[in-house]
């Protein structure tokens, strides 16, 4: 069973630069791989899958050296939204998956507990689960 929390966070000036660059660089690599997929599918008619993407971004990484500053469980879990988006257009057939933008409103990104890249308080959980 997986658990999800959902949390209003106020980051102080260095945890929201943190946030910025993992959401900057989440919609960096979608958007990088999606183009990709495109271009690969136009030239060669074949598709670009999730272990293909995941085994080239090693190679993104020391290309990039910035994509190497956030967390790479959420990096991972951008090229697996857009696996998903791409199955959903296959298989239910829903729009085609677009470029994330700057602009929008609705920043977000998943990450999995490993190695203590995320803490939180268990004194404010036990406190939360007697309600």
């Amino acid at each position: 069973m997986e658990k999800a929390y959902k949390y209003r966070i106020y980051p102080n000036k260095k945890q929201k630069e943190i946030l910025a660059k993992t959401f900057g660089c989440c919609r960096f690599v979608y958007n990088y791989y999606l183009e990709q997929r495109m271009k690969r599918y136009e030239a060669k008619k074949e598709t670009f899958t999730y272990v293909q993407c995941a085994n080239d971004m090693k190679q993104l990484k020391t290309e990039l050296e910035w994509l190497k500053e956030v967390d790479s469980t959420a990096l991972q879990s951008s090229l697996k939204d857009l696996e998903n988006a791409y199955r959903k257009f296959f298989k239910e057939h829903t729009g085609y998956p677009k470029f994330k933008s700057k602009k929008t409103h609705r920043f977000s990104y998943k990450s999995k507990c490993v190695n203590g890249n995320i803490q939180y308080c268990n004194k404010w959980m036990r406190k939360k689960s007697r309600i």
